[in-house]
């Protein structure tokens, strides 16, 4: 163990935070976790084991105070009093992606986006474990970055980054860093200002080096105009759906194009035009890094996407059910809508963040013919939609809008769960959401 290295207080008794306990505890610190929340039992005894200090159901502020430097869950807001001592102390604030970068010779792979990053992320490192490179899953995703950092050895990590997380990053450098679209989402968490959130994303190019690599999508005008204001001493490396960048990634003639490699779309696993950017980013990432095109090949044609992303659950009488909880933004919900290619009875709703409609309008007027409403407060939604959809439902009962979807379909139609919104006012989490869907959708067809 390296010398005493001063009190690393972390915040949130999680996946990262008991990660980053376990690898500070290990290069010198002396730590303490605290937790508002109970820890889940299986985190207390790893604290236990490792024999680090913690409470769980408070935040000690006398001894939080203590602190040589702090890492913060990306859960806890700025706002949060505890996070404003600590400000006004002006002791540091770092994440647990933050702290483990400084203990890792691998190359570091970042992806950002409102949306498509866990897609992305996830067929990024699929590409390159098929190559057979040593690579580590990380970031908003998987196991803790800091653990793996501690208990292994990869000469890569592919890490999916939310605003939150590259909020309280300062000197991590990525190596390939990705950003997929910037669209309003979290603004709660940014003062309602969609320019605080622009500048969030764009934390993922700051330490980038020359040599380093900048993969993006061309389209998007916010990315554009950033770009043009920051210009970036980066090699960029633009993705489109309309162009064709050299060198780049675009879609030609029904195929995917990646400089030198292409393979039909239609061939690939993942569907709309979404995805099709996500491919694109994912395919270009694995191929700076050295990944040769039958590997390539391989990895898109078997690659299969995480739970709650437009996820076919089953089919009842002719009508099938898709589980997107994940799309908890509308512009997440749009690509969804985007890629139906039959009528939808669409299940929407929760706590909202702040959000906007009006892109939904068209796709909603083309392709959904009635809408259920799932939160506690619906106002919003029904305000927006009465008058542009034919049937519209409210509940606060997931087996009802199970039940109300099917009664509402045809032979043919979809009835998907795209909420546009988080789930926190019914259900834990998304994945919460989406299983209790998945399970009522099993419930209906025994």
């Amino acid at each position: 163990m390296d010398v005493n290295r001063g009190m690393m207080v972390i915040l949130g008794g999680g996946e990262s935070g008991v990660g980053a306990a376990l690898l500070a505890r290990a290069k010198g610190y002396t730590v303490f976790l605290s937790d508002r929340s109970l820890l889940q039992e299986s985190y207390r005894q790893v604290l236990e084991q490792a024999e680090i200090p913690f409470e769980e159901g408070q935040h000690t502020e006398e001894r939080i105070l203590q602190a040589t430097e702090v890492v913060k869950s990306p859960g806890i807001p700025e706002k949060a009093p505890i996070i404003q001592k600590l400000r006004q102390q002006n002791i540091p604030i770092i994440s647990e992606i933050e702290l483990a970068a400084r203990y890792t010779n691998a190359r570091l792979i970042g992806i950002t986006g409102s949306n498509g990053k866990t897609t992305t992320t996830l067929l990024t490192y699929h590409l390159l474990k098929t190559a057979g490179l040593n690579v580590g899953l990380a970031g908003n995703i998987g196991d803790s970055f800091a653990r793996q950092v501690l208990e292994h050895s990869f000469d890569y990590y592919v890490l999916e980054l939310s605003s939150f997380q590259l909020d309280d990053m300062n000197q991590a450098r990525m190596n390939v860093a990705i950003l997929l679209n910037i669209t309003p989402d979290h603004l709660d968490r940014y003062e309602y200002r969609f320019q605080n959130y622009v500048n969030s994303k764009f934390r993922i190019l700051q330490n980038m080096r020359p040599d380093d690599t900048f993969i993006y999508y061309q389209e998007s005008a916010v990315i554009r105009e950033e770009l043009d204001r920051k210009k970036p001493d980066v090699r960029l490396l633009p993705v489109s759906l309309i162009d064709t960048p050299q060198p780049g990634a675009y879609l030609k003639d029904g195929f995917l194009v990646v400089n030198d490699f292409e393979i039909p779309l239609a061939d690939l696993p993942l569907k709309g035009k979404h995805n099709a950017i996500n491919m694109l980013a994912a395919t270009l990432a694995a191929q700076v890094v050295g990944v040769q095109p039958d590997v390539l090949r391989a990895g898109l044609l078997t690659f299969r996407n995480a739970a709650h992303r437009l996820e076919p659950v089953g089919e009842i009488r002719g009508v099938q059910f898709i589980n997107d909880s994940k799309a908890t933004n509308v512009d997440s919900v749009y690509y969804a809508l985007e890629s139906m290619t039959s009528p939808v009875i669409w299940i929407a709703g929760g706590l909202d963040k702040g959000n906007e409609y009006d892109q939904l309008a068209g796709l909603v007027k083309e392709k959904v013919k009635a809408l259920i409403c799932l939160g506690k407060d619906n106002q919003k939604l029904v305000r927006y939609f009465s008058d542009r959809v034919p049937t519209l439902f409210e509940t606060q009962d997931v087996n009802e809008a199970v039940a109300k979807g099917l009664e509402l379909a045809s032979p043919g139609d979809t009835v998907l769960l795209s909420p546009a919104c988080a789930s926190f006012d019914l259900f834990r989490n998304y994945e919460d959401r989406g299983n209790q869907f998945k399970e009522a959708v099993k419930r209906m067809m025994s």
